[in-house]
């Protein structure tokens, strides 16, 4: 299996997400290609079986230029994102939460609820990366 995990990060915490993702697939055996938007060349999503996707969220529960930019590069809708984020709820409330995550997950008709994250993965939070992995490979009956 091949996984491939884009993600964009300015302050590190989707970065921290992002490794914690890969670690954990990487214990599964699974081959995985770690892809920091704006850096890393495009790809081919149909060379991977499955693709997370990594964001944060922006001015107020908006999607980041770049990631934006990421999507127009892909050109299509690959059926096979699963996407997860980072926030903070002192800017917009719940409401707007890693909204990112609720526009990104909508837009591409994930099969996967998203994955939200309250700033640094570390701590209780690390554990629920790892629910939420296992999840979308049992989900996805990639391990059934």
């Amino acid at each position: 299996m091949r996984v491939i995990i884009p993600y964009l990060s300015y302050s590190g915490n989707t970065k921290e997400v992002a490794e914690l993702i890969e670690e954990r697939l990487k214990k599964r055996d699974v081959f995985v290609d770690m892809h920091p938007i704006g850096i890393s060349p495009p790809f081919d999503p149909m060379d991977y079986d499955l693709i997370f996707l990594g964001t944060f969220t922006w001015d107020y529960g908006g999607v980041p230029e770049e990631v934006k930019d990421f999507i127009l590069e892909i050109g299509y809708k690959p059926d096979h994102i699963a996407v997860f984020g980072t926030g903070d709820t002192q800017f917009g409330g719940e409401d707007l939460f890693c909204n990112a995550v609720n526009k990104l997950t909508k837009f591409y008709h994930s099969q996967w609820s998203g994955l939200k994250i309250e700033q640094s993965p570390r701590g209780s939070q690390e554990e629920k990366v790892h629910k939420w992995v296992e999840g979308v490979l049992q989900h996805g009956k990639i391990f059934a």
